[in-house]
């Protein structure tokens, strides 16, 4: 199982480097909707509604939709404030019947939305001045149909966040690893943009719309069964959104059980059984370190290589990543990041799976 893993992760480490940096030239010049669904955001939908405001991109060109989903706080009257600079609320009123409220709140504004490019992020998400022009000139450029981009937290508060910050990375690097390799696997559909007369050739959500997570992930898996040629990754310091770990492990816990939760939906079993993959190679090593903790006497020295294996491929994947987002100082975490995540992916391979989780208030499937 060691050397299974090694191999995907350096075959996802090819993935990556075949991917080269972007550095654009002119302003782009294709219209684009960036649509927010957000719920019970008061505390953070202002700043990223500044922050797309503030992007230097053509203003004829941008139209923002933001969505309320049955929010209980002032997220839709602090949304409301912001008609005056270009933002159109829309509000859901379905009541407490769904199970995917969040890909309704992507279809009603796609519906509304007239930019030939669609760009979706998250109501707690910041960008810098030159995101969307970089994002919205890599399509022009490449002619792709479907572009992800980095996602990455900072402004971390703990060392609890700052292990997310690199274990995330490690995240958006699989993904971009997977459209590198031109096997798209994941995205993260706070920095997603795709084409919208695409999102209707693929029949929106349409097969995948029972689910609470994976507007992201499934619909990516949807094109990517008709044009993986045609799915990008955007290599560039300027189309990063940031955002922010989470505080405390049970909202991390619920937030990757709610991840976990869609795995078993992939439409192209080949992501399963890689995922099945490195689930099996953890659950040997948590396996291994019982059995070397309760038999100290006899080192196991099986256990020690498929550890440092473990590390030494973690740590040729990751730095290239921590240097994009300039955070090579993440890396001294990566040792004890090996263990803790051994332990959770473990659990939350299982958990994700069973039963019921919390999401904004509310008990999802």
């Amino acid at each position: 199982m060691t050397m299974v893993y090694v191999i995907l992760v350096l075959y996802m480490l090819r993935g990556w480097f075949r991917i080269s940096y972007f550095n654009k030239g002119t302003i782009g010049r294709t219209s684009v909707s960036v649509l927010i669904a957000a719920r019970n955001e008061e505390d953070n939908i202002a700043r990223t509604l500044d922050c797309i405001i503030l992007q230097e991109f053509p203003k004829e060109l941008l139209e923002i939709i933001v969505v309320d989903d049955h929010s209980t706080d002032n997220t839709a009257a602090i949304v409301a404030s912001y008609a005056s600079k270009g933002v159109t609320l829309l509000k859901l009123n379905e009541g407490d019947k769904l199970n995917s409220y969040k890909k309704l709140a992507i279809s009603r504004a796609i519906e509304q939305a007239s930019g030939e490019i669609i760009v979706t992020t998250d109501a707690d998400c910041r960008m810098g001045t030159r995101w969307l022009d970089t994002v919205v000139s890599y399509f022009e450029k490449t002619g792709a149909y479907m572009v992800s981009s980095p996602v990455v937290y900072n402004e971390e508060k703990s060392y609890f966040e700052r292990l997310q910050t690199l274990e995330f990375l490690y995240l958006i690097g699989l993904g971009a690893a997977g459209i590198g390799n031109k096997r798209p696997t994941t995205c993260n559909g706070a920095n997603l943009a795709y084409r919208r007369d695409l999102f209707y050739e693929m029949g929106g959500f349409n097969g995948i719309d029972n689910l609470a997570s994976g507007d992201d992930e499934l619909f990516l898996h949807k094109v990517a069964e008709k044009y993986a040629e045609k799915i990008e990754f955007c290599k560039s310091k300027e189309a990063i959104v940031y955002t922010d770990a989470k505080a405390t492990l049970s909202s991390f816990i619920s937030q990757r059980r709610r991840w976990a939760s869609k795995s078993t939906k992939y439409r192209d079993k080949r992501v399963v059984w890689l995922g099945i993959s490195i689930w099996l190679f953890n659950l040997s090593l948590i396996v291994g370190l019982v059995q070397f903790i309760t038999d100290l006497p006899n080192i196991n020295v099986l256990f020690l290589v498929a550890f440092g294996l473990k590390v030494v491929v973690e740590l040729a994947f990751i730095y290239p990543l921590s240097s994009l987002v300039n955070r090579h100082a993440l890396l001294v975490n990566l040792f004890p990041l090996s263990f803790i995540h051994a332990a959770y992916l473990v659990y939350i391979g299982v958990a994700g799976n069973v039963g019921k989780y919390d999401w904004k208030g509310r008990k999802v499937n």
